[in-house]
């Protein structure tokens, strides 16, 4: 049921597959097997395809909902990739990448274009508070091209919560600067590997080379020092009681997940997206299972 599991995944976010991806995205080792677990599906009527595309909704409409989200993604791009320069340009960024919807290809009017950063050690929520200045300051405070909600310093690279979603958005990641830092990076989450087998990050347009500019490598020498480091601490507290005031509805386990605040990891997260998809994919899998008497297990979170 290796296929069904990839197809109700990215049901979730009504989004159907080609054969290619269902397997790209399997740990099966051989895409005819794909191919035989899906002509079985389609036969019981778990799974229908719509020219291409499979889905575990019986729907044709969601083929073109992503072809449209497609084309958008496609448009977009130019743009998140010119946003990725001026975020690499501020102090102590070391590593610029897409994630979000758009890193799989897909984005609509309702989306945002999300980054993932990684800064230099001691700096990381200096950094964040000289970008969140930026966006409120000169964008209006807006999100919609400047979403920068996950942050992780360069000498804490591994993921702690190792799980279908993580391991989805990792793999998913289009970096676009911090080309060592970045390798570094993925050496150290090998686990999601274990999730996706059959795939590789996307690293053409991956750069090493980035000048920063002459104010940004000024800020960075002013503040590379103890002071510099005080200020860190005190901007990581001062956010953090932000959080805890704007987001005490949530559970001191969802706040720690979805809003995580530590020393070397910053995420604005407070839909708590990550707990949400792995519980509606269980939720799936158990419908699934008991429709059809299949035995798909569930997701850790």
């Amino acid at each position: 049921m290796n296929a069904l599991k990839v197809i109700i995944y990215f049901s979730i976010f009504k989004y159907p597959l080609t054969l290619e991806e269902v397997f790209s995205f399997s740990s099966e080792k051989n895409i005819e097997d794909i191919k035989n677990q899906l002509q079985d599906l389609i036969n019981n009527n778990i799974v229908f395809k719509f020219g291409n595309y499979y889905s575990d909704v019986n729907d044709a409409s969601l083929v073109q909902r992503r072809l449209n989200g497609n084309i958008m993604a496609e448009h977009i791009m130019p743009k998140a990739l010119k946003r990725g320069k001026l975020i690499m340009s501020f102090p102590f960024i070391e590593s610029v990448s897409v994630s979000g919807a758009l890193s799989k290809g897909y984005y609509d009017d309702d989306g945002d274009i999300d980054f993932f950063i990684i800064t230099k050690p001691k700096y990381l929520w200096l950094a964040r508070t000289l970008l969140i200045l930026f966006k409120k300051l000169f964008l209006f405070n807006s999100k919609k091209y400047f979403c920068v909600n996950y942050f992780i310093s360069s000498d804490h690279l591994k993921i702690a919560e190792q799980n279908k979603f993580t391991a989805t958005e990792l793999i998913t990641l289009i970096p676009i600067y911090g080309k060592t830092v970045f390798n570094v990076f993925v050496a150290q989450n090998k686990w999601a590997l274990d999730f996706y087998p059959n795939r590789t990050i996307n690293i053409q347009l991956l750069s090493e080379s980035f000048k920063k500019p002459i104010w940004s490598r000024s800020l960075e020498f002013l503040f590379t020092n103890k002071l510099g480091y005080k200020l860190n601490l005190y901007l990581k507290k001062l956010t953090l009681k932000k959080w805890k005031s704007k987001f005490k509805h949530l559970r001191k386990k969802e706040f720690e997940i979805a809003l995580k605040s530590t020393n070397d990891v910053s995420k604005h997260h407070p839909q708590d997206f990550q707990t949400k998809v792995i519980g509606k994919l269980n939720e799936r899998y158990d419908d699934k299972n008991k429709a059809y008497n299949l035995n798909l297990t569930m997701e850790n979170a």
